[in-house]
C-alpha cells in the first residue's frame, strides 16, 4: 500500500472518532440555531399552535445514528468513502425529519447490499461493470436516496420534525410526504432486488418489457416473473419497517383509532413493483444495452458490440433517479385510495 493510500485509510479510520467528539457541541449549536429560526417563524408546525422545537437529544441522535450507519456500511464494503460521506449527510437530514425515514434508508441499504453480493461471481460473467461487493459511490447514493432526502426536507419544512401516523383526512400533507419518502425508498429497493436477485433466480432469459422478446440476462428493460415477485417483496420490506416505525414512534392519539396503518405494508410492495416497472420501461427505451464479444452486457456502443435494446440517452444512474422521482410523486395518490377504502 502506498503512503498516500495509508494516509487516506488512516484519515477515514479516525473520522468517526472526530464526529463522535464533535457530535455534542454540533448538536447544541444546531439546537440553538433551531430556536433562533423558530423565533423567526421558519420551522413552524402547521398542525400545532406552537412552533416545533428540535430538542438537543434529537440533534444528537441525528448525528450518532447516521454515523453508526455510515461506519457499519463502509466496513462491510456496502459503500466507498464518497458514498459513505454523502450517505451520512442525507441520513442526518432524514433522521431530523422523521426516524422512520432513517429506518427506511437502513432497510434499503442493508437489504440491497446483501442482494448485490448474492452470487456476485455469477453476475461478473454477465455484466461488464459489475463490482464485487457492490460498493456504492456518492453518485449511486444520490440517485437512490436523493429524491427521498429532498422529500424529507419538504416534510421538515412543512410538518416539522417528528413522527406522525398516516391519516389523509386530518394530516393530509404529512401523510402525503411520508408515503412519498417511503415509496421512493421502496422503488430503489424493489428495483435493486429485481436486478440483483431476479437476474440469478430466473431459470430462463428475461423478456424485454416493450417487445416481450427474449433478451440476455442483465439487459436493461428485461423482466421475469421472479424479478417482478422480488421487486414487490423488496418494496414490501420497506413498507414493513416504516409501518413498525410508525407503530413504535408516532403518537397514535392524534388520529382516530379507525384509521389503520397496516396498508403501508401493501403500499410499499406496490411502490417496489411500480418503481421496478418504470425503471424497466425507461431502461428498455432510453438506456443502451448491447452485448460485446465476451458475452458481457454493456451500456455503450463500440467495436464488436451488438445492440440489443434502447438508445444511449440515459445511463443507469439517471434511470434510477427518474424512477424514484416518478414513484415518489405517484404513489401518495394511489395510497390515498387505499386509506379511503379501509376507513
Amino acid at each position: 500500500m502506498s503512503q498516500k493510500q495509508e494516509n487516506s485509510s488512516f484519515l477515514f479510520k479516525i473520522l468517526p472518532l472526530v464526529f463522535v467528539g464533535l457530535s455534542v457541541p454540533l448538536s447544541t449549536f444546531f439546537w440553538i440555531g433551531n430556536i433562533a429560526l423558530n423565533k423567526l417563524g421558519v420551522f413552524t408546525n402547521v398542525y400545532d399552535e406552537d412552533p416545533t422545537h428540535i430538542t438537543p437529544f434529537r440533534w444528537l441522535i441525528s448525528f450518532m445514528l447516521p454515523l453508526a450507519l455510515m461506519v457499519v456500511g463502509y466496513r462491510r464494503k456496502g459503500v466507498n468513502k464518497s458514498g459513505a460521506l454523502l450517505g451520512f449527510v442525507m441520513a442526518v437530514i432524514l433522521t431530523i425529519a422523521n426516524l422512520g425515514f432513517l429506518i427506511c434508508l437502513a432497510g434499503f441499504f442493508f437489504s440491497s447490499t446483501y442482494a448485490t453480493k448474492y452470487k456476485s461471481k455469477h453476475k461478473e460473467k454477465l455484466e461488464e461493470d459489475h463490482k464485487e461487493g457492490g460498493q456504492r459511490n456518492w453518485l449511486q447514493a444520490l440517485c437512490n436516496a436523493g429524491m427521498a432526502t429532498q422529500l424529507a426536507l419538504l416534510y421538515l419544512l412543512d410538518c416539522g420534525s417528528g413522527e406522525r401516523p398516516i391519516d389523509f383526512n386530518e394530516l393530509y400533507r404529512c401523510s402525503w410526504l411520508q408515503i412519498a419518502v417511503m415509496s421512493a425508498f421502496a422503488c430503489s429497493n424493489g428495483d435493486t432486488w429485481a436486478s440483483e436477485l431476479g437476474t440469478v433466480m430466473a431459470r430462463g432469459d428475461p423478456y424485454l418489457i416493450t417487445t416481450r422478446k427474449r433478451v440476455p440476462r442483465g439487459t436493461n428493460g428485461g423482466v421475469s416473473m421472479p424479478g417482478l415477485v422480488v421487486s414487490f417483496l423488496g418494496g414490501q420490506l420497506i413498507g414493513v419497517v416504516f409501518f413498525l416505525s410508525i407503530c413504535y414512534f408516532a403518537d397514535m392519539n392524534t388520529i382516530s383509532r379507525d384509521v389503520p396503518q397496516w396498508p403501508l405494508i401493501f403500499v410499499g410492495g406496490i411502490a417496489g413493483l411500480f418503481g421496478s416497472l418504470v425503471d424497466s420501461l425507461l431502461g428498455a427505451t432510453l438506456q443502451y444495452s448491447g452485448i460485446d464479444q465476451n458475452g458481457h452486457i454493456v451500456e455503450r456502443p463500440g467495436k464488436g458490440v451488438r445492440n440489443i435494446a434502447g438508445r444511449r440517452i440515459l445511463d443507469n444512474h439517471s434511470v434510477n433517479l427518474i424512477s424514484s422521482i416518478i414513484t415518489g410523486i405517484v404513489m401518495p395518490s394511489i395510497a390515498k385510495h387505499f386509506w379511503n377504502f379501509f376507513t
